[in-house]
């Protein structure tokens, strides 16, 4: 009769040990050899009727070795279920090599195992309106309004190539190459190539770049080129931090690869139904009106990412969660597609752990709180993404829409995935009304260097 001892070994760490006698598995091996006779392909033998002395004589190891650990895996995933034991991933088999089991002589065997315990925690972060967090409402200014309209005017306006640089309003196509003051180039150092206005540099570059043409270069230092704004893009362009005050005082070598200039599009009705056709919007200034709600909503959903950011990481850090932190290096070393070394194992274990935090305390919000996203919520979901994705195409009434969804919602991983944003975003929205929320106006520059941390994951 087989039996199943456990023992603690180390904080929410224990040792299964399972050991299962002759009558547990040797009726399984018995059964699984004239099964397999009935099936084998043996040269000399009708299929079917290979003796089951052969089948021993040729398998024998093999099938025994193999019910043997199916019915060790059976009683141990049957105490695991009995005890109600909520265990991270799967038991870790103690031995580095399998036992020498042979069917000639069976045993009593014993096999060891080793579990990590989930643990029981509160999320004190969220008790009694403890965590305060700052929701940032980032000021639409008219620069910004006039910048967007530029954008949309040039993106469809008529293009030529001239020679060399004549207006501010020159598109040019530049590789940035690192360089020291004297345009001496850094060995090793940033290049990048980018497309810039003209307009972008500061009235000291412009005047420079007047009368360049393709193949000719510059040499400029980023603080003193771009205005803050523009300096900010251009330096996380390049992969540097738009923080760092030194980072900015860099020198590049400016080669300019292509000259274009743009032809704006003229502000009038026929422009206004390209850029916003479900709406009759015929004067210029009922243009820029729903330009600046459509930057508002922007920096709006850009502000609740951040209060969200804030929160994930006040979550994973405040929440006091006890781990077993040595089991779970060694799940990680063995538990993916490819075993990993422990070297490697101790390097990705802080990301792991910071992982494995957040989603056990979405886990326990999302259970106790009866968070759920029903089906037709998932649906009406999906067929906004289509509806923003084909735009005027997929209008409401068009008959292909349904039938597209329905096929749509059998994709396992689609479904999967628009589960878990909306889940995770309905957990964010409760867990947002569970803490103090300050809010403070900012401007846009100000909250795009606002200390960076880790985006939230999904649950």
């Amino acid at each position: 009769m087989a039996t199943v001892t456990r023992e603690n070994i180390g904080l929410l760490n224990d040792k299964i040990t399972v050991k299962v006698s002759q009558e547990d598995y040797l009726p399984n091996f018995d059964k699984a050899v004239k099964q397999f006779s009935k099936s084998a392909n043996i040269p000399g033998f009708r299929k079917g009727m290979v003796p089951a002395g052969m089948i021993r004589k040729m398998h024998g190891p093999a099938i025994f070795g193999d019910e043997v650990l199916k019915t060790v895996e059976k009683e141990l995933m049957g105490y695991v279920q009995n005890e109600k034991l909520d265990i991270f991933g799967q038991p870790i088999s103690l031995e580095k090599t399998a036992k020498n089991l042979d069917f000639n002589d069976p045993q009593e065997y014993a096999f060891e195992f080793e579990i990590g315990l989930k643990p029981t925690f509160a999320v004190t972060p969220l008790e009694n309106d403890k965590t305060t967090l700052t929701k940032y409402n980032v000021t639409v200014t008219e620069e910004m309004v006039n910048d967007e309209i530029q954008r949309l005017q040039l993106k469809g306006g008529k293009t030529s190539e001239p020679e060399t640089i004549t207006s501010e309003d020159n598109v040019i196509t530049v590789t940035f190459e690192e360089a020291d003051a004297k345009g001496n180039i850094v060995e090793g150092g940033i290049k990048k190539e980018t497309a810039l206005l003209v307009k972008y540099f500061t009235p000291a570059v412009q005047s420079e770049l007047q009368g360049k043409k393709i193949g000719d270069n510059i040499v400029l230092q980023l603080a003193t080129s771009f205005d803050e704004q523009r300096l900010n893009w251009v330096m996380r362009d390049l992969g540097l931090d738009a923080t760092n005050k030194e980072a900015a005082n860099k020198y590049f070598n400016l080669a300019i690869t292509k000259v274009t200039l743009i032809e704006k599009r003229e502000l009038n009705e026929e422009f206004f139904k390209e850029v916003y056709p479900a709406d009759e919007i015929t004067t210029e200034e009922a243009f820029r009106a729903k330009l600046k709600e459509e930057i508002g909503k922007y920096w709006n959903q850009e502000s609740r990412n951040h209060l969200h950011n804030d929160l994930f990481e006040v979550l994973v850090h405040e929440t006091p969660i006890d781990l077993p932190k040595d089991f779970l290096k060694r799940w990680l070393q063995i538990g993916g597609e490819k075993p990993k070394t422990a070297e490697e194992a101790e390097k990705e274990f802080p990301s792991f752990d910071h992982q494995l935090r957040w989603t056990l305390i979405s886990d326990k919000l999302v259970r106790e709180n009866n968070l759920e996203v029903p089906f037709e919520e998932l649906r009406e979901s999906a067929k906004q993404k289509v509806l923003g994705y084909y735009g005027a195409a997929a209008s409401d009434g068009a008959e292909w829409l349904d039938s597209y969804l329905d096929r749509l919602l059998q994709d396992e991983k689609f479904v999967d995935q628009t589960y878990r944003e909306m889940i995770t975003a309905k957990l964010f929205d409760w867990a947002e009304t569970k803490v103090k929320v300050k809010e403070e106006e900012i401007k846009a520059e100000d909250f795009v260097n606002l200390p960076h941390k880790h985006h939230h994951h999904e649950h």
